[in-house]
């Protein structure tokens, strides 16, 4: 399957969703070994980049980035794999290699062999005689407990395995045994079995090394017959002594495991199966199933598995099944008709053939425990063990082969944990590889495999069983392989339902990718699904990613085909509506009403009747998606009958009729509307109402209705007792319920509205709107923008005049944005429902005598800054008020324009100018849409927009659609332009201010830079420089103590001071834009106590030191002030600034106390008590000539 192309998760890089297919697949795809120059200059730079650390350190990680880069292709390598061995061999065979550098070379031998695999790499390694020594000689001189060189010990250990096949006896490189001194010489198989043994039981990657070296040495004949029992005795007496339960024991098993495992499976069968028994039973006395370590516990799998091969002869089962023909090209001829191969068979002859032999007693111990691990809880045990069952059946006579199967079988019990049906899965797909499953067995296993594809458990608040529909989809992928088409003919329309319901309706992407590779290979190898290319273009492996689409796209176009549609109807009936995740229902029910037009009739006369009952069930789930289910089907179905000149209950019986109407009722009177289960059911009910009224079913002057009032009534009433995580969706619900029952159930033939029902309906919302509860307010609030024309006739006043009230911001509701928002919404909505008539009543419409009440109130929305434990959601307000702007707008400029006058365009423009220059990226970029909408909205022009032309200029159309708001780097340069707009100056320098002396770094940074270069510009226009300057002290002025606006101004200020934004006026003495500036900063910090404030304000006066005439007094004097400030940290921090300050305009202090004013601020502590600092800042006073500031008395204060 083509699963290895996503990512672990099953999902497609985020990068990735939005491109298209041919884009996605690119994937990484390399050619060929490109850095092959690269890596020989790394190589070969190896002896001189040895000696230094940060060289060497850069070596490898250049290596190791080039190598990964191979981890998916690394057979691309193999070309390259010799050279850069023998290179490396070089190195570490060189005497005169220092050990460093021979670890170094050891180290990239490793990198080369972690990427293309040992097995591959083995071959390769010089196995001369004259290596031996050498290597025996290096592996002594390791120090086994160095975790610095571990990579050497492995790779020594590695070649080591390749040089003991030389084809001699090991007892010729001995010699004479008695050494020269007299002393015996160990023998050199004694020498190599001490090195194994050595290393079997460390803890690092030199352990499996080991056990590859076991496997090759003791399966050399001299060793096999001298040292094979001996060897063997060693590893099941520290099997026996060890225990799992300590770190020290598990290191040894896994030693002793690995070793058994690789030398049963590299030695001789009839060298192994003396000893096969003792091995099994001291593996059974170590009872690995009850170790918490899942290597060992594979290790262990992989260990009775070779027990099992080694007990039954290696031949291939003549009784297996074998297909024949298998060519792609000839299944595709065949245009979806069975291949007629010529069948191969082999029942007949197989009993004559067979060779009689009797199976030990020891494979029945063999099998139990692979069928055992077959429901381990670690997958790659449960994969180990699939693999053995695999290759033991196929080594076994039919019957007890098929004895396994049956086995294999009780995996599928629902008393079963998904453990054991994943590992089921795995091991059927083996047999069936392996042709191993007869096609007697496929009508066992075909069930089995269907509910296996939709096997989904729930734990607690989630599910298990994602891995085994992954399996059950690897079964199928297995089977279209395995077998002959006409084998699976009598199952295929099972098999191909259930792998397109799989694949278009499973909760996880991976398992609906596998579903959809495994129908791909169905279709190629089988040739028999019905619609297969067609399918499999709307489902490929790219379609099916995306869920929403599956549900509600892909479905329709498959049901389009008659064998899939009732399949799939049934499916979503009877496994997703009831399904644990919420999302999954209502997609569900969302599938249900788009596949209605394909088979209405059985949507209204068996799934309807199957869903009513469903509806007012026990259990919750169940209920809610059945009852969403009978929302959209029987929507779908009056859509359905409309289109045809149907009766709407055409397609329904009376008992169904009565259905719909029960369930308010029956769920009223079981009182299932409380708790948390009534936090599905209101939404689910609202929902049925909302498609029930749309439908036009017959109820008028039915009871029901009353109840379905009351329900959305009270679910509005009841929003302050509801989890905040679902409020809004019931929210939602209740008012699309409520329109849509107004517009079908509350109006007369003459399209008016009961005064009686009118009344008490308005009565009721509006003075429910007026409720202490803010949320009660917020559904209330949208009740009424939802309700009809015919209802708001006669009320609009009214209705307008309360919501107002909802928008103003009190004492007592100054946290109540949400009301705010949801009340600014609804005016909105109002105004679009009863529309526009300039000289018509302002109870009736919106005309010349409400329009400006109307843009007064949602204008108020836009100046909403108020800020909670929860940030700033006076935005909220703001972003609701903007979108409301822009809907009145240009519900009036389509209707009657003249109705906009200059002021109120004006005001909207500069607003939305404000908002978009603002500091929070998701409410500028609101703003940004909303002033470009209304500037190049065509169908009439909005009136009265101010500097339209030179906005068309700064926003060209063209542009309007890329230009990206989010972006501080693309929105901060062109709403800077604006400030040249006189219009628009002040407005757009507020929302500058904010976002110029926020703290957000690249909203800083941009917005900054753009206000920067705008005033490098103007520079030389003394008019603009004037009226930029007047500008910036009105802001200023009107948000003096206004700490939102008047700190980061400040900031702002400071930088713009630093930056020399105001040069042309520093020349002119006693200029009045710096008196002022200075009167405004004083004003602001006094009695303050905000240390941001505080700070910031420091750094305006010494900015401020610039200005000519009597600023540079005042400002010293102030700053003098700071130094003897109660806080110690404003006293340091204006010590500081003013050391920095006198540093850059030196001209401030007389040269011959520059050194002694200079030595008093860098060394005084200014944190110290304050009659010591006071005397300090006493002394600078006398020193700059600045009057000594004066203590006020407390009495005088």
């Amino acid at each position: 399957m083509a699963l290895s192309e996503m990512d672990g998760d099953g999902s497609e890089p985020e990068e990735s969703k939005n491109l298209e297919p041919d884009v996605i697949a690119r994937g990484n795809i390399l050619e060929s070994f490109t850095e092959s120059q690269e890596v020989r200059g790394l190589i070969g730079n190896l002896r001189a980049a040895f000696g230094d650390l940060v060289t060497r350190e850069t070596t490898i990680e250049k290596f190791i980035v080039i190598m990964d880069k191979y981890q998916e292709q690394p057979h691309l390598l193999d070309r390259h794999l010799e050279w850069m061995m023998n290179s490396l061999l070089d190195i570490v065979r060189d005497s005169g290699s220092p050990p460093l550098l021979v670890h170094l070379a050891f180290k990239f031998l490793y990198i080369i062999t972690k990427v293309r695999g040992y097995k591959l790499f083995l071959p390769l390694f010089p196995h001369e005689v004259g290596d031996l020594q050498s290597v025996l000689d290096m592996l002594v001189d390791q120090n086994p407990k160095d975790c610095e060189t571990w990579e050497t010990r492995y790779m020594l250990l590695l070649w080591l395995s390749m040089i003991c096949l030389i084809p001699f006896d090991l007892a010729r490189f001995d010699g004479n045994i008695i050494s020269e001194e007299g002393h015996t010489r160990v023998p050199t198989m004694d020498r190599i079995l001490k090195i194994a043994k050595c290393y079997l039981v460390v803890s690092d990657k030199a352990r499996d090394a080991a056990a590859v070296l076991v496997s090759k040495f003791i399966a050399r004949p001299d060793v096999r017959q001298k040292r094979m029992a001996d060897f063997l005795d060693w590893t099941l007496s520290m099997l026996t002594k060890s225990s799992f339960q300590t770190m020290e024991g598990t290191v040894i098993v896994n030693g002793m495991l690995q070793a058994l495992a690789q030398l049963f499976k590299h030695g001789k069968r009839e060298d192994c199966l003396p000893y096969a028994a003792t091995v099994l039973e001291c593996l059974d006395n170590c009872k690995l199933s009850e170790s918490n370590q899942m290597v060992l516990r594979k290790l262990g799998m992989k260990l009775v598995q070779r027990l099992g091969l080694t007990f039954v002869k290696p031949k291939v089962a003549k009784w297996r099944y074998q297909r024949g023909c298998r060519s792609l090209a000839v299944n595709l001829q065949a245009q979806g008709s069975v291949v007629q191969n010529q069948k191969i068979t082999v029942a007949a002859v197989e009993a004559d053939e067979e060779e009689e032999y009797d199976i030990p007693g020891e494979i029945e111990n063999v099998v139990e425990q692979l069928l055992v691990g077959l429901k381990d809880k670690d997958t790659i045990v449960r994969w180990s063990a699939a693999k053995g069952i695999g290759r033991i059946t196929g080594r076994l006579p039919k019957e007890l082969a098929d004895d396994v199967v049956g086995s294999l079988l009780d995996c599928f019990s629902f008393q079963e944990t998904d453990n054991a049906w994943h590992g089921g899965c795995l091991a059927l797909a083996e047999l069936g590889r392996r042709g191993l499953l007869l096609p007697s067995r496929i009508s066992d296993v075909v069930p089995v495999i269907l509910k296996a594809l939709t096997y989904d458990e729930k734990r607690g608040a989630c599910s298990v069983g994602s891995n085994v529909r992954d399996a059950a989809c690897y079964v199928c992928w297995a089977f279209a392989r395995a077998y002959d088409p006409s084998e699976l003919i009598p199952f295929i329309n099972q098999i191909s339902s259930a792998l397109v319901i799989a694949a278009v309706f499973d909760r996880d992407v991976n398992c609906r990718r596998a579903a959809s590779a495994a129908f791909q290979e169905n279709v190629g190898r089988q040739g028999t699904f019905p619609h297969g290319i067609d399918i499999l273009t709307a489902a490929d492996y790219f379609a099916v990613g995306n869920r929403v689409n599956c549900y509600l796209t892909t479905s329709v176009y498959i049901a389009g085909f008659p064998e899939y549609t009732q399949p799939m109807i049934d499916h979503l009936v009877n496994m997703k509506i009831n399904h644990w995740d919420s999302v999954i229902r209502e997609l569900s029910t969302k599938a249900l009403h788009n596949l209605t037009p394909r088979a209405p009739e059985y949507m209204a006369n068996v799934v309807l009747p199957r869903l009513l009952p469903l509806s007012v069930g026990t259990d919750l789930h169940t209920r809610h998606g059945a009852i969403l289910a009978c929302a959209e089907i029987t929507h779908a179905l009056c859509k359905l009958a409309e289109e045809n000149n149907r009766s709407i209950t055409h397609y329904f019986s009376d008992k169904s009729l009565e259905g719909l109407k029960q369930i308010h009722q029956e769920l009223c009177s079981r009182q299932l509307y409380r708790g948390l289960g009534g936090e599905l059911m209101r939404p689910a009910v609202c929902a049925l109402i909302e498609k029930l009224s749309l439908s036009k079913m017959p109820f008028r002057g039915d009871p029901v209705i009353g109840g379905w009032q009351w329900l959305i009534n009270d679910s509005l009433r009841s929003l302050p007792l509801i989890s905040s995580n679902v409020r809004q969706h019931i929210k939602e619900s209740a008012v699309s319920a409520l329109a849509a029952l107004c517009n079908e159930y509350y109006v007369n033939e003459q399209g008016e509205a009961d005064p009686a029902l009118q009344d008490e309906l308005v009565t009721q919302y509006v003075s429910e709107i007026q409720n202490t509860e803010e949320m009660i307010r917020c559904g209330f609030s949208l009740a009424l923008g939802s309700l009809p024309r015919f209802l708001l006739k006669g009320r609009l006043q009214q209705v307008l005049e309360v919501l107002k009230k909802v928008t103003v911001i009190s004492n007592r509701d100054v946290s109540f944005a949400e009301a705010r928002r949801d009340a600014l919404i609804a005016i909105a909505k109002v105004c679009q429902t009863v529309g526009v008539k300039g000289d018509g009543s302002q109870e009736e419409y919106v005309c010349k005598d409400n329009v400006t009440q109307i843009y007064a109130t949602l204008l108020s929305g836009v100046t909403d800054y108020t800020t909670d434990s929860r940030g700033d959601v006076g935005g909220w307000v703001r972003e609701a008020a903007m979108t409301s702007l822009m809907e009145v707008t240009l519900l009036l400029v389509q209707n009657e324009a003249e109705l906009i006058n200059a002021n109120i365009c004006r005001q909207i423009m500069c607003w939305l100018a404000q908002q978009a220059a603002e500091k929070i990226d998701k409410f500028r970029a609101h703003a940004g849409s909303v002033f470009l909408t209304l500037l190049h909205f065509d169908h009439p022009p909005v009136p009265h927009v101010p500097h339209r032309e030179e906005l068309e200029k700064i926003f060209p159309r063209s542009e309007s659609e890329t230009l990206n708001w989010n972006a501080s780097s693309e929105a901060f340069p062109r709403i800077t332009q604006l400030l040249g707009l006189p219009a628009y100056q002040y407005h757009v320098l507020l929302g500058l201010t904010v976002s110029v002396g926020g703290l957000t770094e690249t909203t800083l940074r941009y917005s900054a830079q753009s206000l920067f270069d705008y005033m490098k510009k103007i520079q030389k226009d003394s008019s603009a420089m004037e009226s930029f300057c007047e500008t910036l002290l009105k802001v200023f002025e009107d948000n003096l103590r206004n700490d939102r606006v008047s700190v980061p101004l400040l900031t702002m200020l400071d930088q713009m001071l630093a930056n020399g934004c105001f040069d042309p006026f520093t020349t002119q003495g006693n200029h009045p834009f710096s008196m002022k500036l200075f009167t405004l900063c004083k004003e602001e910090i006094k009695k303050s106590k905000d240390i941001r404030k505080l700070r910031s304000s420091i750094g305006v006066f010494c900015g401020l030191i610039q200005f000519q005439g009597d600023m540079r007094e005042k400002v010293l004097f102030q700053l003098f002030l700071l130094l003897c400030h109660p806080f110690p940290l404003i006293r340091r921090t204006t010590a500081t600034q003013v050391y920095e300050m006198l540093i850059t305009y030196s001209d401030i202090v007389d040269p011959a106390v520059m050194d002694e004013v200079m030595t008093i601020l860098s060394d005084t502590n200014w944190e110290a008590e304050l009659t010591l600092v006071r005397e300090k800042r006493n002394c600078l006073c006398d020193l700059l000539k600045v009057p000594r500031p004066q203590l006020v008395p407390k009495s005088a204060a």
